[in-house]
């Protein structure tokens, strides 16, 4: 099978294509625009492998899109492609309707057309749209996301994401399109962008800068191994019913600031210097619309499709420790040159 992956050269995307190529065995064709997020050294891995091909291109453009399928005739799509992050959405959020709804729609409406053209590929297509978790809303004290919460999305980013959920289950139910929709719960490991919590965090300790957590850090996250969420995604592919959603979450319930002191914790022992990396800590003005708690009730993956989560928080996150500390040749050009660590997402502020 050749596998179409959007987004490839992203943070989960990059992780998928290296788990299908040299884990599976599959032929992977990565569509990715290289916006500020996409890095072609995570895929560095697989670039050498037969299996693997990548075309630059923007999937709201559908002659692009159109291009790709004529040449490589996928037999399968995994959509991640898109804008992801929350504080960006505050302060620019008209890229996140473009890309997360239109760049859905294009994919969406080419497969179908596809599709339709190629009867011999009918049976086997299959298209996973990813999504968050965040498209249902912040929980309170008690309880889980089940793939039956209504949807109740607080950010720009997670109100389109919630709209491209919308658009993928509609083409199913009106064209018969065999997609499947996973919400996954907060990914962290290797190659994530270093705007994200975790990477942020990590390097700024490193380099002996404040750790800046919005209001009292008591926001609680399910933190989800991104090797755990690319094997979730190949189960889902492979065994996923068309028609279905599938919740992802690792069961790992953290507060910021438990998250953040675990790396402090990890880093006092695997880099001391003179003071603990705890003194680092200094609480910010919060994020705007800033939900509580996320957790996900992954029952229907683990009991239907027989997936489980391998990684604890506590072993992922000192791989993730690790890597970091080893991979400043990864990193250090995205920090000089990309993204310097600069707070987003403040009302009335533009995007750096």
């Amino acid at each position: 099978m050749r596998v179409l992956v959007t987004g490839g050269a992203g943070f989960i995307g990059s992780e998928v294509c290296r788990h299908f190529i040299s884990r599976l065995g599959l032929d992977v064709v990565v569509l990715d625009n290289l916006s500020y997020a996409g890095n072609l050294a995570s895929l560095a891995p697989v670039s050498s492998s037969p299996r693997y091909a990548f075309e630059k291109g923007d999937i709201c453009d559908r002659d692009t899109v159109e291009s790709v399928f004529r040449t490589y005739e996928p037999g399968a799509v995994v959509h991640l492609a898109a804008e992801t992050h929350v504080d960006r959405s505050i302060g620019h959020a008209e890229v996140f309707v473009r890309t997360n709804l239109l760049g859905t729609f294009t994919l969406l409406d080419v497969s179908r057309r596809y599709v339709e053209r190629n009867p011999g590929v009918a049976q086997s297509f299959r298209f996973v749209h990813v999504s968050t978790d965040e498209v249902y809303g912040s929980l309170g004290a008690e309880g889980a996301f089940t793939e039956s919460t209504p949807y109740d999305p607080s950010s720009p980013y997670s109100a389109s994401k919630a709209g491209s959920d919308h658009l993928a289950k509609a083409w199913h139910r009106t064209y018969g399109l065999p997609v499947m929709v996973s919400n996954c719960s907060n990914n962290y490991g290797p190659c994530q962008f270093p705007e994200k919590l975790i990477p942020l965090m990590i390097l700024n300790a490193l380099e002996g800068k404040a750790l800046p957590i919005y209001g009292n850090g008591l926001n609680i996250r399910d933190w989800l191994y991104v090797e755990d969420h690319a094997r979730a995604l190949a189960t889902i592919l492979a065994k996923g019913r068309p028609g279905e959603t599938y919740n992802v979450g690792g069961g790992n319930e953290k507060t910021n600031l438990d998250v953040v002191r675990q790396i402090c914790s990890l880093l006092d022992r695997l880099q001391p210097t003179d003071k603990s990396y705890e003194e680092l800590i200094s609480f910010v003005e919060d994020r705007p619309g800033h939900d509580q708690r996320y957790a996900i009730d992954a029952s229907k993956l683990e009991g239907e499709l027989g997936w489980r989560a391998s990684e604890t928080f506590e072993t992922g996150i000192e791989k993730t420790v690790r890597w970091y500390m080893d991979r400043a040749d990864w990193w250090r050009p995205l920090r000089e040159g990309v993204y310097s660590g600069k707070r987003l997402g403040l009302i009335g502020q533009g995007v750096a």
